[in-house]
């Protein structure tokens, strides 16, 4: 089974991370996820400086997302990938 199969079944059980270039992003993609998805709780968002990099401006930012209590299913996984990609992000396995 991979992340992408939708039905009822968990197909994830850990953190997810969603990957953005800016806070604005972040902050939309937290927002956008608050609303469509409530059952996420409130993200948490985290500034992730490129390793070897001392310039703030380079700088990813990180929305964290907790496993809700009946775990990640494809269409819960399938909401996330959408908001993340509509601010030009991708989601990773924390």
């Amino acid at each position: 089974m991979t992340d992408h199969d939708i039905d009822d079944r968990p197909v994830t059980t850990g953190r997810q991370l969603l990957v953005l270039a800016d806070r604005d992003a972040a902050e939309a993609v937290a927002a956008d996820l608050a609303i469509r998805r409530p059952e996420l709780g409130t993200p948490e968002l985290v500034r992730d400086a490129l390793a070897g990099e001392d310039d703030a401006e380079d700088a990813q930012w990180l929305v964290v997302l907790e496993p809700p209590a009946a775990g990640w299913d494809g269409a819960l996984l399938a909401d996330v990938d959408a908001a993340v990609a509509d601010q030009d992000g991708w989601r990773e396995d924390a």
